[in-house]
């Protein structure tokens, strides 16, 4: 399948690129602080493992519900001020989140509380994200600039961020939060110095509304045959991700008793595993083409499942981990990157949102399988209904694996297609 014309090529870091990789790297370190800090704090305030996937589950929801808006208004706005203020915000809230923790104010109900509005905030920076990359490199660099993306967050996120929660939580179960927060405004600060300029965009025809962009957006989704299945395959994945990520300190935790530096042990080697997919993930596109990758992806990362649901062991966890982070890349970086070539012009924002709510609506009801599946039968079977779903997954991308399909035009009377070649 050709989605790209000419040579693949490494982004400049000038230009742009290095300060957008740099926001977004160290965006990622915060964010891993909080995500792993989360469960934890969850854990200690209960031992129901459904209430403890309820805060994962919340922190999906806002994409089921706010994520077409937030796309379609990437679309509408300039994007590098949306991001720097969406952080900015972000950090004030994780900042006032931290004081309540050290004050000893944490519930569950206000850890849904934080988890959700992040969330919502963040429909609108991903997207906005998604679709200024694009006018930081060149269309040739998009597949190099989102491994070097991804590679750059799995090392600050997993290699340092992850490792270091049980050094910041000796000094206190705020520390994290605290840490985060600051991330989030220098993050800001970086996107704020970008020097893109204000986005070019048609005039918007008369009676022109959010409704109608977004609709337009997913019928372009829907049209082109590769991202709709690969957009399929996402949603199934989602669901076995969040049975498998909502109880994820559950399985290390209670069933291989391995305690917190086990629970780092397992996410330190999914980074390490994601770090080696995005070294190799360039030349194997190359060979094998972006669907057909993510398809080899998905059949991996089921095998991997299956080994962490049934083998009671850290040391088959870590190994299983080590592999689906690896296969995790791959499948992360080709669909952006297909997405990114495939999207008309001036509708990113909306085919991002598009895809991104899709597939992201079925982890919340993940998460709660999840935590269902391990109150019901065993804090190991929430790894092998993920694996379920990621067979599903596997077949619903097969189809998207035949021959190209041009790219479809959104119709909306204000874009036009970028086709690739």
């Amino acid at each position: 399948m050709t989605t790209v014309a000419g040579e693949l090529r490494a982004p400049a870091w000038r230009g742009g690129f290095g300060r957008l990789w740099s926001a977004a790297v160290l965006s990622r370190f915060g964010d891993a602080l909080r995500t792993a800090a989360l469960p934890l704090l969850a854990a200690s305030l209960t031992d129901r493992p459904l209430l403890i996937a309820v805060v994962t589950a919340c922190g999906y929801l806002p994409w089921i519900l706010f994520g077409l808006c937030g796309g379609a208004i990437a679309d509408r706005v300039d994007q590098r001020r949306a991001m720097w203020t969406v952080d900015t915000v972000r950090g004030v809230l994780v900042a006032a989140f931290a004081v309540a923790v050290a004050l000893g104010h944490a519930s569950i109900a206000l850890l849904v509380a934080l988890a959700f509005t992040l969330t919502t905030l963040q429909t609108l920076f991903d997207n906005a994200s998604t679709a200024l990359l694009p006018a930081l490199v060149g269309p040739e660099a998009l597949g190099s600039a989102n491994a070097r993306l991804m590679t750059g967050q799995k090392i600050a996120g997993g290699l340092f961020g992850a490792p270091l929660v049980p050094v910041l939580l000796s000094a206190g179960a705020a520390a994290p939060f605290l840490a985060d927060a600051g991330t989030f405004l220098l993050a800001a600060a970086l996107v704020a110095s970008l020097r893109t300029g204000a986005p070019e965009r048609a005039p918007r025809p008369a009676g022109s509304t959010l409704r109608r962009e977004i609709a337009a957006g997913v019928r372009t989704l829907w049209q082109d045959r590769p991202l709709r299945g690969l957009c399929a395959a996402t949603a199934l994945c989602n669901i076995g991700m969040g049975a498998l990520i909502a109880t994820l300190v559950v399985l290390v935790t209670g069933w291989l008793h391995a305690g917190t530096a086990g629970y780092a042990a397992a996410t330190t080697a999914y980074t390490v595993g994601g770090l080696a997919g995005g070294a190799v993930n360039r030349r194997l596109t190359a060979a094998l083409g972006p669907v057909r990758t993510v398809l080899l992806a998905g059949t991996a990362q089921t095998a991997a499942l299956v080994v962490m649901g049934s083998v009671p062991s850290l040391t088959a966890l870590v190994a299983a981990m080590a592999a689906f982070g690896f296969m995790g890349m791959l499948w992360n970086v080709n669909s952006t990157t297909l997405m990114q070539q495939r999207s008309p012009a001036g509708a990113l924002g909306r085919v991002s949102s598009a895809f991104r709510t899709l597939g992201v609506a079925g982890a919340p009801l993940g998460a709660l399988l999840g935590g269902a599946a391990a109150t019901a039968w065993g804090r190991g079977t929430p790894a092998l209904l993920a694996a379920a779903f990621f067979v599903l997954a596997v077949l619903a991308l097969i189809p998207a694996a035949r021959p190209d399909a041009p790219a479809a035009a959104p119709g909306d009377g204000a874009t036009t297609a970028r086709v690739p070649g």
